[in-house]
């Protein structure tokens, strides 16, 4: 799994592609616990070219944001949501974790 990475003045943007399933899921955190280990807790993931989470990928967003929100730190954000995967996301019930936006822009404009 290839990850880009983007820091802004006040937040950092990480972004991949492809599927976050059970194989996939530890790389996607081992890469923003890094981003952690670095200081780094307002963080923003692109999920433009994500085209599937299972259940293990929520539950390494959820592991992540739970991290970087211990003492009012910071967030983890996520943008650019497929439909598909935000219906998940609804289903699974953990939309009220994290906060979506739909454009870039405005997820690095909120943090």
């Amino acid at each position: 799994m290839d990850f880009e990475i983007t820091e802004y003045k006040r937040s950092t943007v990480l972004k991949t592609n492809g599927r976050i399933d059970s194989y996939t899921a530890p790389e996607l955190e081992e890469a923003l616990n890094q981003l952690i280990e670095k200081g780094q807790y307002n963080i923003i993931f692109d999920m433009c070219d994500v085209n599937f989470v299972s259940s293990a990928g929520w539950w390494a967003l959820i592991r992540v944001q739970k991290e970087v929100n211990k003492m009012n730190r910071g967030e983890l954000v996520l943008v650019n949501m497929d439909e598909r995967i935000r219906e998940s996301m609804d289903l699974v019930g953990i939309a009220p974790y994290f906060k979506v936006y739909d454009g870039l822009l405005e997820a690095v404009g909120s943090i």
